[in-house]
């Protein structure tokens, strides 16, 4: 694709001067910046500044000559406007469609070769063990049957799949001013990794079309018919090419310029229900001569609607009018604040409207949430509904987890009676003694869904309402406002914004000498970005990645942070200590950990009659540097060559507002009396390591060299197996007696690397929450917690598999 760069007609002056026609690199990024940024007015205004009075002036000298030089870039699909005509009815306003030939945009996608490393061309099995493993759609049923039938067709070897995947939606641009809607439809390509297809902002996404939307002058129960035919002639337009592709095949070049022999089979299209395909009165969809497309498969149910708004829509009303909202709000405003989670500190009853992130947020913590204050079986219900959720959401599946997935599905309709019992499902006329809602239908097809298409998390809908924003929403304020031709400005926007990041890609790589096309890298590489156009410039490019925009990469902590003994966990602290030099009796007084010096002097006893070497370090005059926090970092529990960002732990110390401190907890791996490794639930209250005094030559034994922790331990009372209804286990926290019969908790100082993951702890409830508890107490205040499975989707994977 960037090569159509080098046959421009400005290339031979791109010779000489690859920012052509702007002076050099720095004059481009200025005019990128202005285009970006500004308004034609803000820009005319800015070039006028007195400033320039005393220094140089850019080449382009009115705003006229910047958006001129803009529009010169390239554009690599033409968009279109056709009128529409419909014999026999009249609209308030002419019909337009603003539109792509669908065909050309797909030939662009599939030769982009941002995507070279992460484009998939062919059928295959993975196998994990004696499991077959479905991940993105290559790796499906329905991709070898399509490909089988290809060869049957005698068609020549090597003909090659290019699965469609459709996203469409009509959305209000404003509501005040002028009401503007708009109804855009999007495409994108299943060779491309479903990561990379996730992400709004790597433009593996293309807009193919605006949809007209007009009234007709016809008695209103005719206004829905005439506007879904209307729609789907529409459609029929833009995808005719593609459509053509299907059944006879056509040539398109790949990345690395090889040319194939390819097919375009629709595999899916993301509608917010089934009712938005407009149907209703349509005899002529679409998709009627669209060869391999079937609506039970490409319209199948996605993450984002069929499971997180139905949980929202009804599951989450079925416990209001169960535990009551007070109550509810109450448990979910105490809760534990974690880093990187959201603490609902208002309570969740009262919102009306929520992201995904937040739907995500309530799933997390329900289960627990709720223990105590509804009927087991009750629980029981939500808590199968939960666990369907979180296992359609693995990116990777095997015939075991689709198993589990049905049986949670199974459970859920075996103990749904309880709602009934409770009379919480209700409707304006009471209570409701049936379950007839279509999403819930739906969801007994995912399992046959991911075995003909593949993992669900590929097909979510998130991604699309985030292009909403991009392609609608966010270009309103750089428009005239008028919705006469509000939809052909956006196009002009877009057209620019994506003519400017090709070229500014290309005079990258080309001002450097770097080849324009993307080689192939080692695939055991650990994967910390799904930015490809960032990862192809990072290889070739080191110093320029910064000048890459799109989502940036994790940091790796597994290069430069603390790793564990099997070096599966990495570690991550501040260089600076929070507090540089104290004494064990000040951290006794600052920390409130009265063993503190006993549990040090242990450890230092323990650890030497292990490795055979004594330190000369006093465990009781010695100094101790400390971290109020520190970073823990895993790999992906799903695919291991995939870096998760890291989670923060806190281990604050007493203050106003936290008067027991703010201390996150962890699972520890500890060695049993014969010698097994077992895991153990702890409170981490104190990050810190001996130091040495400038000038001493002591010398630290490796057992104090390392960063350590002062621990309290919980014990497990119960298993999951003991409690059905939460499928959870079961902790409480751990006292020991002292010679004077005081009880205090049990502590322990450990070595950091001794964490292998950071968890989730919620109270255990009761009927009703205390009145006096706070967020910042209830860890504190509360004697037996559940250990939250539900924490995020690794940890759901762990709990599930190994620490069963």
């Amino acid at each position: 694709m960037l090569d159509k760069l080098e046959d421009n007609e400005y290339a031979y002056r791109r010779k000489e001067n690859t920012y052509y026609p702007f002076h050099d690199e720095a004059e481009w990024q200025l005019g990128k910046f202005l285009v970006e940024n500004l308004t034609q007015t803000q820009i005319a205004k800015f070039l006028k500044l007195t400033w320039f009075n005393t220094r140089a002036r850019p080449s382009f000298t009115s705003k006229d000559q910047l958006i001129g030089w803009m529009d010169t870039l390239p554009c690599f699909t033409e968009w279109k406007v056709s009128k529409i005509t419909f014999t026999g009815y009249k609209t308030t306003q002419p019909i337009e469609l603003i539109w792509h030939d669908a065909l050309d945009v797909v030939k662009q996608l599939f030769s982009d070769p941002t995507f070279a490393n992460h484009m998939t061309f062919d059928p295959h099995v993975v196998q994990a063990g004696d499991q077959r493993e479905y991940g993105d759609y290559m790796s499906a049923d329905m991709a070898w049957k399509i490909q089988v039938y290809l060869l049957s067709d005698h068609l020549p070897v090597g003909a090659t799949q290019v699965p469609i995947i459709l996203g469409s939606d009509k959305t209000p641009v404003t509501r005040v001013t002028g009401g503007l809607e708009m109804h855009p439809v999007f495409i994108t390509i299943g060779n491309i990794d479903s990561e990379v297809r996730s992400k709004a902002t790597l433009r593996a996404w293309r807009c193919v079309g605006y949809m007209p939307i007009v009234k007709f002058k016809v008695h209103p129960d005719y206004q829905t018919i005439l506007q879904a035919r209307l729609w789907h002639k529409c459609m029929d337009l833009i995808l005719a090419n593609l459509k053509a592709a299907a059944a006879e095949g056509c040539f398109m070049s790949d990345p690395f310029r090889y040319i194939r022999y390819v097919f375009t089979p629709l595999i899916a299209h993301f509608q917010k229900a089934a009712k938005a395909v407009y149907l209703s009165g349509v005899h002529m969809p679409f998709w009627r001569d669209w060869k391999y497309a079937c609506p039970s498969v490409f319209l199948a149910g996605e993450i984002l609607h069929t499971c997180h708004k139905f949980f929202f829509d009804h599951p989450l009303n079925w416990i209001k009018e169960a535990v009551g909202k007070h109550e509810l709000d109450a448990r979910f405003t105490i809760q534990h604040k974690r880093v990187g989670t959201c603490h609902f500190a208002k309570g969740v009853t009262h919102v009306k409207q929520m992201t995904r992130r937040e739907h995500r947020d309530i799933q997390r913590t329900i289960v627990a949430s709720i223990a105590g204050a509804t009927p087991p079986r009750f629980i029981r219900a939500i808590c199968a509904l939960i666990d369907f959720i979180y296992l359609a959401q693995n990116p990777v599946h095997s015939p075991d987890s689709l198993k589990s997935m049905a049986q949670a599905l199974a459970d859920f309709h075996s103990f749904k009676d309880a709602i009934v019992d409770v009379e919480a499902r209700r409707g304006k006329n009471g209570a409701k003694e049936y379950f007839f809602i279509p999403k819930l239908e739906l969801l007994q097809s995912f399992c046959g869904t991911v075995e003909g298409l593949g993992s669900l998390m590929q097909f979510s809908a998130d991604v699309t309402e985030r292009l909403l924003i991009t392609h609608c929403k966010d270009l309103f304020s750089r428009t005239s406002r008028q919705s006469k031709d509000f939809a052909l400005q956006c196009v002009w926007i877009l057209n620019q914004q994506e003519a400017m990041e090709i070229f500014d890609l290309f005079a990258l790589l080309h001002s450097r000498g770097a080849s324009l096309v993307n080689a192939i890298h080692a695939e055991d590489e650990d994967i910390i970005t799904t930015n490809p156009a960032l990862s192809w410039v990072s290889r070739f490019l080191p110093d320029e990645a910064k000048s890459v925009h799109g989502p940036r990469p994790v940091r790796n902590h597994f290069l430069k942070g603390i790793l564990s003994r099997d070096a599966l966990t990495a570690f991550q602290l501040n260089v600076m200590p929070d507090y540089k030099s104290l004494s064990p009796v000040e951290i006794h007084t600052k920390y409130s950990l009265p063993d503190f010096d006993i549990m040090l002097t242990n450890f230092i006893h323990r650890s030497s009659q292990s490795v055979g070497k004594h330190s000369l370090w006093d465990s009781k005059y010695g100094r101790l540097s400390t971290w109020n926090k520190f970073r823990l970092q895993l790999r992906s529990a799903f695919q291991p060559r995939i870096i998760m960002p890291s989670r923060v732990i806190q281990a604050y110390p007493p203050s106003e507002d936290f008067p027991f401190g703010n201390c996150d907890t962890v699972l520890i791996e500890t060695m049993r009396d014969d010698g097994q490794m077992s895991s153990c639930v702890a409170q981490v209250r104190l990050v810190f390591q001996p130091t040495i005094q400038r000038g001493s030559n002591l010398d630290l034994p490796t057992y104090l060299s390392t960063l350590l922790l002062y621990v309290q331990y919980f014990h497990f009372i119960t298993s999951p197996d003991e409690q059905p209804e939460l499928s959870m286990w079961t902790v409480e926290r751990l006292y020991v007696q002292d010679n004077t019969g005081n009880c205090y908790r049990q502590g322990a100082v450990v070595q950091i690397t001794d964490v292998t993951h950071t968890i989730e702890l919620i109270p255990c409830f009761g009927e009703k929450v205390a009145s006096d508890i706070l967020s910042a107490t209830c860890l504190e205040r509360y004697e037996r917690l559940f250990l939250n499975n539900f924490a995020d989707k690794e940890s759901y994977h762990t709990f599930s598999t190994e620490f069963a």
